[in-house]
């Protein structure tokens, strides 16, 4: 039997163009949230939208990538840095975590430098339950400006 882990990624539907040219450099380059996965195999089994506000499509989504096998559900970096921040993402790592068993993970890809200054100006992450949410994102800052 094959050893990888099976994960999933769900980007903010005001994104829904986006190619995921930075989720799947992290996760190649195991930086950011995908640091976790140093010394392990990954297989991407699903990439999709939550469908917009309310989040219409997570229950499908988190269902599909279960089917698929998905363990472990990453919420993109662009839900935490996204103007504003999504105001569902705990709602949804609550639900994901608890209808479907999964591990979920806040982040992909590490913050840009210009979302970490432009947030910081803003005062957006001021509250300290922000530090938990961005932990797995922060980086030093040569790799936040790579990401720009």
């Amino acid at each position: 039997m094959e050893n990888k882990t099976r994960i999933g990624i769900i980007i903010c539907d005001r994104y829904r163009t986006c190619a995921g040219g930075k989720c799947l450099r992290a996760l190649r380059e195991r930086e950011g949230a995908f640091s976790i996965y140093r010394n392990t195999e990954v297989e991407l089994v699903g990439y999709t939208t939550c469908n917009g506000c309310p989040g219409g499509n997570i229950e499908y989504a988190g269902d599909e990538m279960v089917r698929n096998g998905a363990t472990i559900i990453h919420l993109a970096t662009g839900l935490l840095v996204g103007y504003p921040p999504c105001p569902y993402i705990d709602t949804f790592k609550n639900f994901l975590e608890h209808r479907y068993g999964v591990k979920v993970v806040l982040g992909t890809h590490p913050i840009p430098t210009k979302y970490l200054e432009m947030h910081t100006r803003l005062g957006t992450w001021e509250d300290e339950s922000w530090s938990e949410r961005l932990s797995a994102v922060m980086a030093d800052e040569a790799t936040r400006t790579a990401y720009n």
